[in-house]
């Protein structure tokens, strides 16, 4: 069974097809624990391609919930989104992602060069530098610091339990924090597949950038496929170079855990697979 999962405001989400768990530190030292059923994909909706983008929507629901109740524990607080909270949550989120990673290096990109292939190559890579550049800002908040401690405890738990250990703290330290299923490993894939992709369009200004923002499922579809082809047969040499980027980018995404952290992210996976 393969596990998925998050850091959430001191603590870890772990999830899997049924269910997700979340467990975090509470103020006063203790762990608290939280299980519920993950948001479950159609079968209709199952398909190659179609189920990247779709199951991405899941997971965001699953995990805004989880990081919203995260934080009004370290509050005193027991409460979830709303309907109408989690859909406007999500869709500023949605547009504030456009309006970075979308729009500003599309704009950057034709006021250097208008057209052709040397457009396209800058509109990439000027979108990679706002991804890594804006990581790289938030990861010295130490709020986010604390966050990616947790995310590292979240990748060391999952690898121990996924190669048959016992989850305990001895042996979970021994594991790496980077992880090739990682979403931040996933993310920096969509942005080398929007190059190539985003190359296909051609025409006025407004029907490549509208475009652009029209095929995020479809380069969003790839890049799940590709997550799991790599995750499939990841001893291949092939499959190891096209996740190699985003596991060096985890070493901004995720830090070194604390003892204490990974004895959370230790009850969260027990949350599932129990």
């Amino acid at each position: 069974m393969h596990l998925g999962g998050q850091a959430v405001i001191e603590g870890v989400m772990m999830r899997d097809k049924e269910h997700f768990a979340v467990a975090v530190r509470l103020p006063n030292g203790k762990i608290k624990v939280k299980k519920e059923k993950s948001s479950r994909l159609p079968k209709i909706l199952a398909l190659p391609l179609i189920r990247g983008a779709v199951g991405l929507a899941y997971m965001l629901k699953d995990g805004l919930q989880a990081l919203v109740w995260s934080s009004n524990q370290q509050l005193g607080k027991d409460e979830k989104l709303t309907k109408k909270e989690l859909f406007f949550t999500i869709a500023t989120s949605l547009l504030f992602a456009i309006f970075i990673f979308i729009a500003v290096p599309f704009f950057s990109a034709q006021f250097l060069q208008r057209e052709g292939v040397w457009f396209n190559v800058l509109d990439g890579v000027f979108r990679i530098i706002l991804f890594v550049g804006y990581l790289g800002i938030i990861s010295r908040m130490n709020d986010m610091k604390t966050l990616f401690q947790y995310h590292g405890a979240e990748h060391k738990a999952i690898y121990c339990y996924e190669a048959g250990r016992k989850v305990k703290v001895e042996n979970i330290k021994k594991f790496p924090r980077q992880h090739h299923r990682c979403g931040t490993s996933f993310l920096f894939l969509v942005l080398i597949i929007s190059i190539i992709v985003f190359s296909f369009i051609t025409g006025p200004w407004w029907v490549k950038l509208g475009g652009r923002i029209l095929l995020i499922p479809v380069i969003a579809g790839i890049g799940y496929e590709l997550i799991k082809l790599g995750d499939k047969f990841h001893h291949n040499v092939l499959a190891r170079a096209m996740v190699a980027p985003g596991l060096w980018l985890q070493e901004i995404t995720t830090k070194e855990p604390t003892e204490k952290q990974i004895e959370v992210a230790i009850k969260a996976l027990e949350g599932v697979v129990k």
